[in-house]
């Protein structure tokens, strides 16, 4: 059988995972990188410096902190990217229009949301969510229906989760955590204050804690065993906070709960018929 092929990550999901984690100086750099990446590609990396006003070894270091040798090497890719992107399509100003571009730049993006992930990662964290005696699924803010959703869903495929929706209820839930249990906390910033100190009490116990954030270096990532960063599908940290990174977070989320369910094997099935049954009784003629 023929493996699946790698998701290259391309320099904008690299640097948009990157981001907030970056030093001033080289986040300026990157952000001059999304903000113009037409100019960028046909400008030295002095050139760049001088626009962003920084030194040009502050160029290099930007570039290699998110995986690449040096500045020509994330010309070359963004060359590359900026080619396989072609032109863009005007749906028109209508609402509709509005829509179709949305959902158009959604689906080009959607292959890129788990670029920078890696199948120890993943495998570790399906394996915490098969194996936990007890497990919890918390977010809050933007998230938090999120973790509604994958509490029901793993539910609804035998692998019994919790949810909590008060911030100080789920630190008391989450405190009282032992190492044999998992604990899933959602956030697309990794930095909302509520989530880390969730994470922090479930670590007290000794739980496994599996983050799942669109940026990598988050303060959840640091606090997590299992960290998941799902690329967002918008380039900006402002674009990400205000609307997408829940759709790249809504699919993993979607995605995870069938390898479970595929894992799970009979016992996912026999629930699943129990579901359908509770659904059907509850459909009006």
């Amino acid at each position: 059988m023929p493996s699946s092929p790698d998701v290259v990550a391309h320099p904008t999901v690299r640097i948009s995972t990157a981001l907030p984690s970056l030093h001033a100086s080289e986040r300026r750099v990157l952000e001059e990188v999304l903000a113009q990446p037409e100019r960028v590609v046909e400008s030295t990396a002095q050139d760049l410096a001088d626009r962003v006003g920084v030194g040009r070894s502050t160029v290099v270091r930007a570039c290699q902190s998110i995986g690449y040798k040096g500045y020509p090497q994330l010309r070359v890719a963004l060359a590359a990217e900026l080619a396989h992107a072609g032109d863009a399509v005007d749906y028109g100003s209508s609402a509709l229009g509005r829509l179709r571009a949305d959902i158009a730049a959604l689906a080009a993006a959607l292959p890129q949301i788990t670029a920078v992930l890696d199948e120890g990662t993943v495998e570790r964290a399906v394996a915490a969510l098969l194996g936990s005696r007890r497990l919890l699924v918390l977010a809050n803010g933007l998230s938090a229906p999120l973790a509604t959703d994958m509490a029901m869903r793993l539910t609804a495929v035998g692998r019994p989760a919790d949810c909590v929706a008060d911030s100080i209820g789920q630190q008391i839930a989450a405190r009282g955590l032992t190492a044999a249990d998992g604990c899933v906390v959602l956030s697309g910033s990794g930095a909302s204050e509520a989530s880390l100190r969730v994470a922090r009490a479930a670590r007290q116990g000794g739980a496994t804690v599996v983050a799942v954030t669109s940026f990598r270096g988050s303060p959840l990532g640091a606090l997590a065993d299992v960290e998941l960063v799902v690329a967002p599908a918008a380039a900006t940290f402002r674009h990400e906070l205000e609307r997408t990174s829940r759709i790249a977070l809504a699919v993993l989320v979607e995605s995870l709960v069938g390898v479970v369910a595929t894992r799970s094997g009979a016992a996912a099935a026999q629930t699943h018929d129990h579901v359908l049954d509770i659904l059907s009784d509850n459909l009006a003629d």
